[in-house]
C-alpha cells in the first residue's frame, strides 16, 4: 500500500529514521609492575706488553793537540756529532791549536716492560620490581 495523502492529492516521500553509533575512547593509568635501571662497573685486568725506546748520549772527550789553520766545522758521522773545541795559543805567532773534541754518540735501547692495568667497562642491570 502506498501511502500517500488522500487529501493533497500526491504523494508523500516515505520516511526513515537513522540510527549512528558513536564510540568514545578513553585511556586511564593502571598500576604496573616498576623497572629500576641501574649501572655497575666492571673491572677486568689485562697484561700489556710494549717496546719502549730510550736514547742516551755518551759523551767522550779525544786530546787532538794539533795546531790547525782554521776552525773546523761541527760535523756528523752516522750516530756520532764531533764539535771541534779550540784554543789560541800565544806564540811567536798566533796558530789555533785544536786542543780536542768532543764525541757525542746516540745510542738507542730497547726494552719490552710488562705491566698489569685496570679496565673499566660500565653496563646497566634492569631490574623489574612488581607492585
Amino acid at each position: 500500500m502506498n501511502r500517500s495523502s488522500k487529501t493533497s492529492g500526491h504523494a508523500e516521500p516515505e520516511r526513515l529514521p537513522l540510527a549512528e553509533e558513536q564510540v568514545h575512547v578513553e585511556t586511564r593509568q593502571v598500576p604496573g609492575d616498576k623497572v629500576r635501571v641501574h649501572t655497575k662497573v666492571d673491572v677486568t685486568n689485562e697484561l700489556i706488553e710494549r717496546d719502549l725506546k730510550a736514547e742516551r748520549v755518551i759523551v767522550t772527550r779525544v786530546p787532538i793537540n794539533r795546531y790547525v789553520e782554521s776552525a773546523p766545522p761541527v760535523r756528523t758521522e752516522g750516530d756520532l756529532t764531533v764539535i771541534p773545541v779550540l784554543e789560541e795559543v800565544l806564540l811567536v805567532e798566533t796558530k789555533l791549536l785544536l786542543r780536542e773534541e768532543i764525541h757525542l754518540e746516540r745510542k738507542t735501547t730497547t726494552e719490552t716492560v710488562t705491566e698489569t692495568i685496570s679496565l673499566k667497562k660500565q653496563r646497566a642491570v634492569v631490574e623489574s620490581e612488581p607492585e
